[in-house]
């Protein structure tokens, strides 16, 4: 055990060189050759690759082979005050996409019955959306409404997929607080075929429940963040 976890200290720090070493924009050696350079087997080279993939510093292009990307910026909040991504983006002047959109108008499951306090029988709308920045996916957005909260024409063309903005740009329902989960997770293969990353690396996860005035909950939601480009901070009351 000792022994694994050395050679993996060692091969971070020896990686980490490698990349640091390396031009933005550059390839790294191929896998084999890098194997070698650094005394590891390619399986043990491909877990420490994957540490610096999720971290935003590399990225491997299929048929192409592994590119050093490094982020010129990180989104940086701290979690006392609720915001979009794109709220947060705009604040740095880091421009960010919606690269893809999905609704569905679904049954509710019964674990989101209960969360959300509605009929076993009552439906809800899923969104589902990935943010790029930089030209890559970075988060994975998962928001689930019920189905009273959002209106046909709410999701027209000028929907941008945040269900925050939404709400506070419509007014109604009054927003009152948010309560968060912060977990770190391993990437399920929806998610990570989605951010382009390996099935099983590590993501930072929020489950969110969004409270109106009423103390209804009307948003239950998921969000993957890749830690690379995302720094989060809290600020604490002594005593």
């Amino acid at each position: 055990m000792t022994n694994h976890t050395s050679i993996s200290q060692r091969l971070i720090e020896d990686l980490g060189g490698v990349i640091a070493a390396t031009e933005t924009g550059d390839r790294l050696p191929s896998e084999p050759e890098l194997a070698r350079k650094l005394g590891v087997s390619r399986a043990t080279l491909r877990e420490g690759m994957r540490t610096f993939e999720t971290q935003g510093l590399i990225r491997r292009r299929q048929g192409s082979g592994t590119y050093v990307v490094r982020p010129s910026q990180v989104i940086e909040s701290g979690l006392e005050m609720l915001e979009s991504i794109e709220t947060m983006a705009e604040r740095i002047g880091l421009p960010v996409s919606m690269g893809s959109l999905k609704i569905d108008h679904r049954p509710a499951s019964k674990d989101e019955a209960q969360v959300l306090s509605i009929a076993s029988s009552a439906n809800v709308i899923q969104v589902t959306r990935v943010i790029h920045a930089e030209e890559r996916p970075v988060s994975y957005l998962v928001d689930i409404v019920p189905d009273d909260m959002l209106q046909a024409q709410d999701l027209d063309e000028s929907f941008t997929g945040s269900v925050l903005d939404l709400f506070l740009h419509r007014g109604v329902p009054v927003l009152l607080t948010s309560r968060c989960e912060i977990n770190a997770v391993t990437a399920t293969a929806e998610v990570a075929r989605s951010l382009g990353i390996q099935r099983g690396d590590v993501l930072l996860r929020f489950v969110a429940y969004l409270y109106a005035t009423s103390g209804r909950i009307i948003d239950y939601s998921f969000s993957y963040f890749l830690p690379g480009y995302f720094r989060f901070h809290v600020v604490r009351r002594v005593g």
